[in-house]
């Protein structure tokens, strides 16, 4: 019996992981360098950036703090990946904010983190060829305007919604190459994202209890999807919207 097989290991691939600074990209760095993965992770924080490469486990990881919504940033950071096995797409914001106050500010905003940021990125490293044949893209979008409909996150929930739908017509485009494209839709998330103070303590509680599960999510749980689509446990799966969302969807 071989006690080694781990289907799910990352050893020896390279991943790219946005947003990497706090919360789910964090998370995500963290359990992925466990499992043997070499990490380029990027953010705009360069302190923070550092602080998730700190508790990293030991390999030939980099980091490399890039704003996104920066074109020539983006170019930058792109010149400097390497082959690429894996991306994770984690960089993104949110705002509540009523229909009435969406105006088209707000829109780009929001937009231009939680989407063009994103698919510039994948264009240019597809473009240049930076993902090998058989490597996986996940993004993280949102159970918020896929699965669930909530006061306040209309232009956060159009936004990852757009996201879930192109990461399809990724796929399939990419399907040729053997490059595999899938999307992860978390309910609410325990990440500095809900700690601004934007929503009360007192709504978070009251949100929770409509989880079957009675709880938020942790950036690991989320990490872990992120981990199974990275490896070689997912080879055949490709164009999803994954729910991660504690039962939230069965109300």
């Amino acid at each position: 019996m071989n006690t080694c097989y781990n289907p799910f290991s990352l050893d020896g691939k390279t991943i790219l992981i946005t947003g990497a600074s706090s919360g789910i990209g964090q998370a995500t760095a963290i359990e992925s360098s466990k499992l043997g993965a070499n990490l380029i992770i990027t953010g705009r924080n360069e302190s923070r950036l550092n602080e998730t490469l700190s508790q990293l486990k030991p390999g030939n990881h980099v980091a490399i703090s890039s704003d996104l919504c920066n074109a020539d940033d983006l170019k930058e950071l792109t010149t400097q990946l390497p082959s690429l096995d894996g991306v994770v797409l984690c960089a993104g914001i949110n705002e509540t904010i009523p229909v009435q106050f969406c105006s088209p500010k707000k829109f780009q905003k929001i937009f231009e983190t939680n989407f063009f940021s994103t698919v510039e990125l994948v264009r240019l490293i597809i473009k240049t060829k930076k993902v090998n044949n058989g490597g996986s893209v996940v993004a993280i979008s949102s159970a918020g305007g896929n699965f669930a409909i909530n006061f306040g996150n209309g232009i956060y929930g159009s936004a990852k919604s757009a996201l879930s739908t192109w990461c399809k017509f990724l796929a399939q485009e990419l399907a040729l190459k053997k490059i595999r494209v899938n999307a992860i839709c978390p309910g609410m998330v325990k990440t500095p994202l809900i700690e601004s103070g934007a929503i009360s303590a007192e709504q978070l509680e009251q949100d929770m209890i409509k989880y079957p599960l009675k709880r938020f999510g942790e950036p690991s749980e989320i990490a872990w999807a992120c981990i199974y689509f990275l490896s070689d446990a997912s080879k055949w799966v490709t164009g999803t919207d994954f729910l991660i969302d504690g039962g939230y969807d069965l109300r």
